[in-house]
């Protein structure tokens, strides 16, 4: 079973010349699944968090180097049913929901799941829905409105904050932790990345070059990321004070900044460039040498001391892109587990202090995501053979020591060593994280279950090239949507259980039961496998849910997928 789903979780994208370019995890919608309120995933965005108000929706249109897989199970790249046509309904389905709603019962309904889940959730996990609604309690990627506690009121905000639907660009994320560090009220305005689709006019007015963020003080609109920071430090002086040049060293900061540029150009080139590796390398390991020693000096974790500010800010988006992207693309290693010998001690200490800081925490996002969503900005990246084996581990195909799939139960530390395990937002908590799981997909689940399906229906029309978008593709079948959203049910169960193995019989009952009918059922339930590898594979962090619940939805819908194949080799 673990070497079936290994091979569907990724080997259909395999490489073909120097440079592949591949979709984004976050070019799935332009919101996510997660709120009552939410559609389905699309454009650049998921349907865990989408608002069915939204109208845009869009995808990148860059293109791609896609070889086809041979196994017949892959989702991962947005291979879906070729036809633009509508399905054929697989014959012998209407059997298969009838068995398997005897087989899930009353205990395994949505009200029985969401029973279960509020009876574990804390008072604080409880709240979550009516604090987005209210704009209160821990920051949240779904938040609309921003005012932190009772404290503010929704008539006196004066910021409003357009920024990028999938919660990934880096130039908001400056913007978006100054926010928070300085505790702004904002409101929120999501607005998809051009490369994922047009954007609404009523933006393209406000900013005519169409790039985010953008922010709007009182009557005042700033256009550029930089020019933001700065005009909220000025308009909030009361605030936190984050710029270097009222409380700290003016011409360090300057150095630093520029530092920070100059590493940005090197990363970029080794990156994306296929002229020279050897060269690019030497070049990147340079300059970052320089910002590790620059650390060292400093008299506190951050770059000018013990407190944060703008120089921080300004590093931390592309340097956690740079630990992402050159581990997975050119297995070159910077961020390590705890107690891991590195050359870049300092840098990894750095961002232990950040990761301390509940703007970063809000913020930051996982490897995968990282991976999928940096080529279609970047117009593609070089692969480099070293990186193979961490491309696998990062995708979840294979474990980094060869021995199983990386997104399977049980979970690995730091996924082998790859990618420090996070001790926020759950991190240390996995039940904490399998409920953050479980109430994103109730939260919303018919939604959920209706973009699932995608998986197996048929490619919307015109087609667009990133991997894991594409806004206009059809479901496949009721009864597929019906199949789907009783095995979420047992996705969710397990979530909410103290061991799924407790739940491996009715797994296997139920998969056994997708198996009954005529000769369609075996070609059915490989369209049930498809829809539920493409929710697994368009679980973006921290859009959708922060990294521990990704990781652990990410390894139950793995759990059902295998229980499925298994089914299917017995059936045989």
């Amino acid at each position: 079973r673990s070497s079936q789903i290994g091979r569907m979780v990724a080997a259909s994208w395999r490489r073909r010349g120097p440079t592949a370019t591949v979709g984004a995890i976050v070019t799935i919608g332009i919101v996510g699944i997660f709120l009552p309120t939410a559609y389905a995933f699309v454009g650049t965005s998921s349907v865990l968090s989408v608002d069915k108000r939204s109208t845009h929706q869009s995808t990148t249109q860059l293109p791609q180097e896609k070889s086809k897989s041979d196994n017949i199970f892959v989702s991962m790249m947005g291979d879906m049913a070729s036809s633009l046509l509508k399905k054929k309904e697989r014959p012998g389905s209407d059997e298969v929901v009838s068995a398997l709603e005897e087989v899930m019962g009353n205990a395994l309904s949505w009200e029985a799941v969401e029973t279960q889940l509020e009876q574990q959730q804390t008072p604080e996990e409880r709240a979550f829905r009516q604090n987005l609604i209210k704009g209160y309690g821990p920051a949240s990627p779904l938040h609309k409105v921003r005012l932190y506690d009772e404290s503010n009121k929704e008539e006196d905000v004066r910021v409003t904050f357009y920024r990028d639907s999938a919660s990934w660009c880096p130039y908001c994320q400056k913007v978006w932790m100054t926010l928070e560090e300085k505790r702004i009220p904002y409101r929120i305005i999501k607005i998809n990345m051009r490369c994922y689709g047009e954007k609404p006019l009523d933006f393209q007015r406000l900013q005519p070059s169409g790039a985010i963020p953008v922010v709007k003080i009182d009557e005042t609109v700033y256009r550029q990321s930089n020019d933001a920071l700065y005009a909220l430090e000025e308009s909030f002086p009361s605030s936190p004070e984050l710029s270097p040049a009222k409380t700290d060293d003016p011409m360090k900061a300057q150095k630093l900044l520029r530092l920070e540029r100059t590493l940005f150009s090197v990363w970029m080139y080794w990156l994306t460039s296929s002229g020279d590796p050897k060269r690019y390398k030497k070049e990147f390991v340079s300059v970052l040498a320089q910002v590790e020693n620059e650390l060292k000096q400093s008299p506190g974790a951050f770059f000018m001391g013990k407190k944060v500010n703008l120089v921080d800010i300004m590093f931390v988006p592309f340097l956690e892109r740079i630990c992402a992207s050159l581990l997975y693309f050119k297995g070159f290693q910077i961020r390590v587990p705890p107690n891991t010998k590195t050359d870049f001690p300092n840098i990894n200490k750095w961002f232990d202090a950040m990761e301390e800081l509940e703007s970063y925490q809000l913020t930051k996002s996982d490897y995968y995501t990282h991976c999928w969503d940096l080529p279609p900005q970047l117009g593609g990246c070089t692969f480099e053979p070293a990186g193979e084996p961490y491309e696998r581990a990062i995708n979840g195909e294979r474990k980094l020591s060869g021995n199983g799939g990386s997104w399977e139960l049980p979970l690995e530390a730091h996924n082998g060593g790859i990618e420090p395990d996070w001790t926020f937002g759950h991190g240390k908590d996995p039940e904490a994280a399998r409920r953050e799981a479980a109430e994103r997909i109730t939260a919303n689940h018919a939604a959920i279950v209706q973009f699932a399906a995608r998986g197996a229906g048929s490619k919307g029309f015109p087609p667009y090239s990133a991997a894991l978008a594409d806004p206009n593709a059809k479901p496949g079948s009721q009864q597929l949507q019906a199949v789907v959203d009783s095995f979420l049910r047992l996705v969710c169960k397990a979530l909410l259980s103290t061991d799924h193995k407790l739940l491996d019989p009715k797994l296997v009952e139920a998969s056994q039961a997708l198996l009954k009918g005529d000769d369609g059922s075996l070609m059915f339930s490989q369209d049930v496998v498809q829809s539920l590898a493409y929710l697994r594979d368009r679980t973006g962090v921290p859009r959708d849910m922060r990294l521990p619940a990704a990781q652990q939805l990410r390894a139950h819908l793995n759990w059902v997928i295998g229980g499925i194949l298994e089914a299917q080799e017995n059936s045989s």
